[in-house]
């Protein structure tokens, strides 16, 4: 059971990590803080599982740091690009998009994000876990215990907060498109979807954009729950398989809010 609960812990730790260098990666390109996570806590999942797998099965190779490298990079590759497709399937979304980058694959995985991990790997098993081993094993038995007990409460919580709150994710894309849509219809008028086509009617509009952009951000934030507007928030590339465009006008129209 201690063994459990210390990879747990470490479970933690290393998605913790995970949240802050992907915030501070993804702020510094936004010009804006940007609190990068699936969960509403400051964790990033996918990260504490492929460091603890590592410290897990490439323990061996901490002397082979070539090895190393290579494997870890195969390993989060095959992970990240698990991950996405699974995501893809259960939410109709992509949550991250690697189109524009070299040598990539379907955009889900890329070379320049494999070297990352791979050095990542790297510093994890030869640096930190050894580090991490020793503190933990420092804690008393007691304190492992009931700290894992609270996390572990509070994570099942967060997680079922998330997912009910973007399990529906299509539905309010197609309910808020159908009202939009509807309204222009009313006016004779037919809506083009997209961020540039929302500028340009920002641009008519002129001197009453103010009060059409109100009433837009009004309807999106209706027709979308908190959880759903901080994952387009939290996630900038964030692309739906069904309603791309519309996703890409609702975007724009948090950012101006």
């Amino acid at each position: 059971m201690l063994a459990v609960e210390h990879l747990f812990l470490w479970f933690l730790f290393y998605s913790f990590l995970g949240w802050v260098y992907e915030s501070i990666l993804v702020s510094v390109q936004e010009r804006r803080f940007v609190n990068r996570g699936f969960l509403n806590g400051p964790l990033c999942p996918i990260y504490g599982t492929g460091a603890v797998l590592a410290s897990l099965l490439l323990g061996g190779l901490s002397g082979h740091p070539v090895l190393l490298f290579l494997v870890s990079a195969l390993g989060a590759s095959v992970l990240e690009y698990a991950t996405s497709w699974a995501m893809e399937r259960l939410f109709h979304a992509r949550w991250w998009d690697y189109t524009d980058f070299r040598f990539n694959l379907n955009g889900r995985i890329c070379l320049l994000g494999a070297v990352v991990f791979g050095l990542g790997g790297v510093v994890i098993v030869r640096v930190i876990q050894p580090q991490v081993e020793y503190w933990t094993g420092l804690m008393p038995l007691p304190v492992v215990h009931w700290l894992s007990v609270v996390c572990l409460l509070l994570l099942i919580i967060d997680l079922t907060v998330t997912v009910a709150g973007i399990a529906h994710f299509d539905d309010s894309l197609a309910a808020f498109t159908d009202i939009v849509q509807g309204y222009a219809a009313k006016a004779g008028d037919h809506w083009q979807w997209g961020r540039d086509a929302l500028r340009g009617r920002i641009h008519d509009w002129a001197e009453s954009s103010q009060e059409m952009l109100s009433g837009l951000h009004d309807v999106a934030t209706l027709m979308l729950n908190e959880q759903q507007r901080r994952m387009i928030e939290s996630f900038p590339h964030l692309k739906s398989v069904n309603y791309e465009r519309v996703l890409e006008t609702i975007r724009e129209l948090l950012r101006r809010d």
